[in-house]
């Protein structure tokens, strides 16, 4: 094929076609945001623009970095896997933290879920078999009770960062 070169891409309803325009080693598709490449291997890397009908995040970057700097320092400081959910968890909010935990699949019992689902009012915490050796159930409950406190301040990246402390505190360092 030829630089510039227009080719057939696929068929869109009968007797119309969308044409992919080739540049430097990239067709473009101008209608659909798409771009793909073959890469020196000959696979096809490809990358289309997904849009939204609510483009915000949730978190800002800074908020995010937050988020991750507790959550690897959980984890170093302890050798369990601590996990973070945000969102709605449901009626049943307890089984759906548990769900959670449950995907882990072999981590499961050195996991530590912790679930938050601030429209609901509703943080969980969830434990495995190994990590309920280190961290119990006041501990967690006391993890909460601060979360709980930051978010009445309207501070839900520093609750959870907070409880995400307590946790690994009360855990304490690996074996």
């Amino acid at each position: 094929m030829a630089h510039g070169e227009v080719v057939p891409a696929r068929q869109d309803a009968p007797g119309e076609t969308t044409r992919l325009t080739r540049g430097p080693g990239v067709l473009e598709d101008p209608v659909y945001g798409q771009a793909r490449v073959a890469t020196l291997s000959g696979r096809i890397s490809e990358a289309t623009d997904v849009l939204a009908e609510d483009s915000r995040t949730p978190f800002s970057a800074s908020q995010l970095s937050r988020l991750d700097e507790a959550l690897t320092l959980a984890c170093r400081e302890t050798g369990l896997l601590f996990t973070l959910w945000v969102g709605a968890l449901g009626t049943r909010s307890r089984e759906r933290a548990e769900e959670l935990h449950a995907s882990l699949g072999d981590r499961a019992a050195e996991a530590v879920v912790v679930a938050v689902s601030p429209g609901e009012r509703v943080v969980e915490i969830v434990t495995g078999a190994e990590s309920s050796r280190r961290i119990d159930d006041r501990g967690a409950k006391l993890a909460v009770m601060s979360m709980v406190a930051s978010f009445k301040e309207s501070d839900l990246v520093g609750g959870m960062v907070e409880g995400l402390t307590m946790l690994a505190d009360q855990a304490g360092h690996a074996h």
